[in-house]
């Protein structure tokens, strides 16, 4: 599995992810997977209005059916990645905003 990953630095959020402290928070990832390409946007899982939001423009970007997990999208093929629909997706969430849905709803 290949993976590239954007992260919250301990410069910005010195407490990093909570299971692996040393590590900076994750916040959006992409990985190439056997049978499909996924998308990891750690704000959609944490935000309803996001989610939500991301659900119902999905259909506009794309022919075929939502492929989702909780924070993965899954794309079976190049073709199908709404690459649009996607850069809108990263301009919803502040770093800063994705710490405060960290801190108030994932970490114990």
């Amino acid at each position: 599995m290949a993976c590239l990953g954007y992260v919250v630095p301990h410069s910005l959020y010195p407490a990093g992810y909570h299971v692996q402290p040393e590590l900076p928070l994750p916040f959006i990832n992409l990985a190439s997977q056997k049978n499909f390409i996924a998308l990891y946007h750690s704000g959609i899982y944490a935000d309803p209005a996001l989610m939500n939001w991301f659900k119902n423009e999905y259909p506009i970007h794309c022919k075929r059916k939502l492929d989702m997990g909780k924070s993965c999208v899954r794309f079976k093929s190049m073709d199908d990645i709404p690459y649009e629909l996607i850069a809108e997706l990263c301009t919803k969430m502040t770093p800063t905003e994705w710490i405060s849905l960290y801190e108030k709803n994932i970490k114990k």
